[in-house]
């Protein structure tokens, strides 16, 4: 499918994901995905694992069968859309990011960056024009994720595949850490640094999502809900994750989340 553009090219990203902008600029959030030192990657192995589930989904090209247009929204550092280049073989990924410092990075691993956000004009892509949207941890960074999910299923071909993942707020040990009162992995109190939980890496994090309350919420914004996968966390600590690994088998106790949905 040929990927028509809408209005200018323009976008960027965050850290980890953050095609984040809300209608006005939230102080300070701007200039915190802006900051070099902000991780604008995750793991390799949920990555890898998103990469094959959208491959399944979209079949390898051949005769009667086109180059699929691959949007990866809130591409960060391109390293998540250059492995899923990789596997999807033949596939044409182009990343997307708000982020002009990620999208400077992003370009040294994919063929085509474009900067645009999900809210305010939206994605520069004509409606319907994209076979299927990569949302690598980005939903958990947004001010307003209803109409981000909105300018996905917009940009999305009927029938077109959503691949989202995010942090579980129910992964296991965030389950143990609110029984002895400490505040759960991945959530975050402050932009400028950690309270009241392990770990010292600010991301940004404003949303966390339990696998029910995903499901729901892709359900609502006009998606059928295809799979719902584990992966694991590449910062669990060394002697934790083989059982990490283990909880990949049960997606409401797995660290990552990772959902397939199709565009109703």
């Amino acid at each position: 499918m040929t990927l028509s553009t809408r209005g200018s090219a323009a976008t960027g990203k965050s850290p980890e994901a953050a095609v984040t902008s809300p209608g006005r600029p939230v102080p300070g959030l701007r200039d915190f995905y802006e900051n070099p030192a902000v991780p604008v990657a995750s793991g390799e192995a949920r990555t890898l694992r998103q990469a094959r589930m959208l491959a399944d989904a979209l079949g390898p090209v051949g005769p009667g069968r086109p180059a699929a247009t691959v949007l990866d929204v809130g591409c960060g550092d391109g390293s998540a859309g250059a492995t899923a280049a990789h596997v999807l073989d033949g596939h044409r990924v182009v990343g997307i990011d708000w982020s002009q410092d990620a999208l400077l990075r992003a370009a040294t691993r994919l063929s085509q960056v474009v900067r645009g956000e999900l809210t305010g004009s939206g994605l520069p892509f004509a409606s319907g024009s994209a076979d299927a949207v990569l949302f690598s941890e980005v939903v958990e960074h947004l001010v307003d994720p209803d109409s981000a999910l909105d300018e996905l299923h917009r940009v999305l071909r009927p029938g077109g595949h959503l691949m989202l993942s995010t942090p579980n707020l129910g992964a296991w040990y965030n389950r143990a850490l609110l029984l002895a009162g400490v505040q759960p992995v991945f959530s975050e109190v402050s932009l400028r640094r950690i309270h009241g939980r392990p770990g010292r890496e600010v991301v940004g994090h404003l949303r966390l999502y339990t696998a029910r309350a995903l499901r729901e919420f892709v359900t609502a914004s006009g998606f059928e809900v295809v799979s719902v996968a584990g992966a694991p966390f590449h910062g669990v600590p060394r002697p934790l994750r083989p059982l990490d690994r283990l909880a990949c088998g049960l997606p409401s106790l797995a660290s990552i989340l990772l959902v397939h949905a199709r565009k109703v």
